[in-house]
């Protein structure tokens, strides 16, 4: 089904206006994604604008599904949001249950001359976004000129207690132990890791931080909360003993310059609702 969109408005109404179809149906072409300007969209309320092409396949319920959110998907690039607790990419002592080898799955599933490349990669315990590529030649673009291209790298992290400055900006030196432990270095001679963060939310036991990272150390955010003596909420590795069963770090705005497109995307999730809620408990 080709659509032609005549005004601007909200891609969810602008479908249930124009379409004799329910809304629920709507919804569900929508989770598995429509194509704008071959383009793939999920968001309820991605802006259209008069001109664009809308495509839904109305035969996708049956492909196979991704068991993880995808945030955008084309013929080069497969954006998704990472749950907590998984594996970016394979160790020695896990194989399969990792990112990589769902994502692997799922476009192999679809075609099984497709392939999958990953671009970055976040910690096993932070959840967010992550993109992979799906040809050599984008993978090692990207990489290559990575620093150059990624233009925002923000978090949303809850850390234990009240700070005292609620905006600042946190420069570190990393080294790491031979039993891959990043510390922060004492003599100024590891590598600099830059964290800004902001406090967007606080109560009597937890604060909400916005976090910009202008590096991309191993464990950097986790790292430079605890050297201020504010560790990140469910971080077993340099925080304090707590019950949470989730480190609360979640990757949920990326923006960078996609050298095909020829222009700069901005790549967003909803912060996970288990934040509100531990937030709701220190009330």
């Amino acid at each position: 089904m080709k659509i032609i969109v005549k005004k601007d408005g909200e891609l969810l109404d602008y479908l249930y206006n124009n379409l004799d179809m329910p809304r629920k149906r709507i919804k569900q072409y929508l989770t598995h994604g429509v194509f704008i300007n071959n383009n793939k969209v999920t968001k309820y309320n991605y802006k259209i604008v008069k001109g664009m092409e809308i495509v839904i396949d109305t035969n996708n319920k049956n492909k196979k599904e991704c068991p993880v959110q995808i945030l955008f998907e084309d013929e080069h690039l497969i954006v998704v949001n990472k749950p907590t607790n998984l594996l970016t990419i394979a160790t020695e002592k896990e194989k399969e249950k990792t990112l990589y080898h769902i994502i692997r799955e799922y476009l192999v599933g679809k075609d099984k001359n497709n392939k999958v490349f990953i671009v970055h990669r976040l910690d096993k315990d932070t959840s967010g976004i992550v993109i992979f590529s799906k040809d050599i030649k984008t993978k090692n673009i990207l990489q290559e000129n990575w620093n150059e291209f990624v233009k925002l790298r923000e978090y949303t992290g809850i850390v234990h207690g009240v700070l005292e400055k609620k905006e600042d900006k946190i420069i570190n030196y990393l080294k790491e132990t031979k039993t891959n432990l990043v510390y922060v270095s004492k003599k100024n001679d590891g590598k600099e890791a830059i964290t800004n963060y902001k406090v967007i939310k606080e109560n009597k036991l937890y604060s909400t931080v916005k976090i910009e990272i202008e590096t991309g150390r191993k464990n950097q955010i986790r790292v430079a909360l605890s050297s201020i003596n504010h560790p990140l909420v469910g971080d077993k590795k340099y925080g304090l003993k707590d019950n949470e069963t989730r480190l609360y770090l979640h990757a949920n705005r990326l923006k960078i310059y996609i050298p095909y497109l020829k222009k700069e995307v901005l790549f967003e999730t909803s912060i996970p609702k288990e934040f509100k809620v531990l937030m709701n408990k220190g009330e």
